[in-house]
């Protein structure tokens, strides 16, 4: 009993702590993602800027942004004073505009005009490793390559869609995959000077940061395997601590309800003895007899109430002998039928003996104990007229016994809690031990026992034990 709750003990605890693992594991793999895509879209940006600036187009504002970000995250930034035109947004001016205000000499003009100092532009140092890994591909509107900066061949095509969303929207970041495998994030502006290439687009490989990435992966896979490993014995472990003092409390409860049980049968004994003895020497018509037929049919019914709590306090403990063995039921069925069929011809109720097919694994002395107790519980429950069937076949590798009656069922709120001990649905006669009884029964021989029921249609109760032919 207390292993299977143990178990389920363990399994909660290991969940719980398997999905802390996981949600630091996680939280630290996409806060490592995360730092590499900003930075590297950080980059894209800031290289972007210098680009447009060597170009003599107005930077934009978020680029601007950007290398200020840059520089402000960096040790030592480099501030250089300069009598160039700052770095400016974009204004929306077309290109003819820009040009004409080059032509004119406006420039100048709003330079002297302006703040009347000059302007502070921080340069972003082009030797940085996050920078000096950005290459540049000069693009034609349509997407074609200029020129091929790079000395060693592309490391990677071109990509038409992005310069396409470039030139639509303004700007385009976005992540490609290359001819290897590898992914590579791009970065692509329209150029808007005389000169200059139609589109402009940065990338940079992801390689090195999908290698890392990959190894952190690795990492916190095989620190969650390991971990899983330590968690499920610490678990077992909390788990069983956890019930000890319940596991203790059950075995003294058990040892009390079998000593009791057993201190119990020698007074019912007596108590019925001596009934019996006193009832013989009443004299006929004497008022007494009835008094002491009563104590006798309490007697039994103690009797049994205590013989009830022994064998289930065995099943409990697991101390129940079971003589498992191949039981025939086109043997059982029959005898059994017979025996109870002068009960059920009492009580006007028809008992059907249907198909005995199967030979089941178990113990015959329980087994028969088990289909009493079901037989017994479908006649009080099926009123006079009413019929009763005793059934088996083969499923599988199991052997199904079925008892079925056209009693009044079960109500629904009432159907999962049969099997509980002392539970009656009718509140009448019976201890509310049988159900549980035959149940435990079942379950000691390695099979199941459920009860399937309609109100107003009766109730068929299905045992399922071992197949002895398997």
């Amino acid at each position: 009993m207390f292993r299977g709750v143990r178990l389920r003990l363990t399994l909660l605890y290991l969940f719980a702590a398997m999905a802390l693992i996981v949600l630091l594991g996680g939280g630290t793999y996409a806060l490592v993602s995360n730092y590499f895509r900003t930075s590297t879209d950080l980059a894209l940006q800031v290289r972007m800027a210098q680009e447009l600036q060597l170009l003599g187009q107005p930077v934009p504002a978020e680029l601007v942004s950007a290398s200020r970000q840059w520089i402000s995250s960096r040790v030592s930034p480099t501030v250089t004073v300069v009598g160039a035109p700052p770095i400016q947004p974009i204004s929306g001016e077309t290109q003819g505009d820009s040009e004409g205000e080059r032509e004119s000499g406006e420039a100048n003009e709003h330079e002297n005009e302006g703040e009347g100092v000059a302007h502070e532009i921080l340069e972003a140092d082009p030797y940085d490793g996050e920078l000096a890994a950005i290459f540049a591909l000069p693009l034609t509107s349509d997407g074609e390559l200029i020129s091929d900066p790079g000395a060693y061949g592309l490391p990677v095509a071109p990509d038409l869609m992005a310069a396409a969303a470039a030139v639509a929207n303004g700007r385009d970041l976005r992540t490609v995959e290359a001819t290897d495998g590898s992914h590579v994030r791009l970065l692509s502006y329209p150029v808007n000077v005389r000169g200059g290439p139609p589109v402009l687009q940065l990338g940079r490989s992801l390689s090195d940061q999908d290698r890392v990435l990959s190894q952190l992966l690795m990492a916190l896979l095989a620190l969650g395997a390991i971990s899983s490993v330590a968690l499920t014995g610490a678990s077992w472990w909390l788990a069983g601590r956890s019930l000890l003092p319940a596991e203790q409390a059950w075995e003294k409860q058990q040892v009390f309800v079998a000593n009791a049980s057993h201190e119990l049968r020698a007074p019912l004994t007596l108590i019925r003895a001596s009934a019996e003895v006193a009832r013989r020497g009443l004299a006929e018509g004497d008022g007494s007899g009835e008094l002491l037929g009563d104590i006798l049919v309490e007697a039994d019914h103690m009797s049994k109430l205590v013989d009830d709590l022994l064998l289930l306090s065995r099943l409990d403990a697991g101390r129940l002998k079971l003589e498992r063995q191949q039981i025939l039921m086109s043997d059982l069925l029959p005898e059994i039928a017979r025996q109870v069929n002068r009960v059920a011809e009492e009580r006007r109720i028809s008992l059907q003996q249907g198909e005995t097919g199967g030979s089941a694994l178990a113990d015959p002395t329980r087994l028969r104990q088990v289909l009493l107790i079901l037989l017994d519980n479908a006649m009080t429950h099926t009123p006079d007229g009413g019929l009763v069937r005793l059934a088996s076949r083969v499923e599988g590798r199991f052997v199904m016994l079925e008892v079925s009656d056209t009693g009044r069922g079960v109500p629904a709120e009432d159907l999962p809690r049969v099997f509980e001990r002392f539970y009656r649905a009718d509140k009448g006669n019976g201890s509310g031990l049988g159900l549980a009884i035959a149940k435990s029964l079942v379950e000691a021989q390695n099979g199941q026992l459920r009860l399937e029921s309609r109100e107003g249609l009766g109730t068929k109760a299905i045992i399922s034990l071992p197949s002895a032919e398997r």
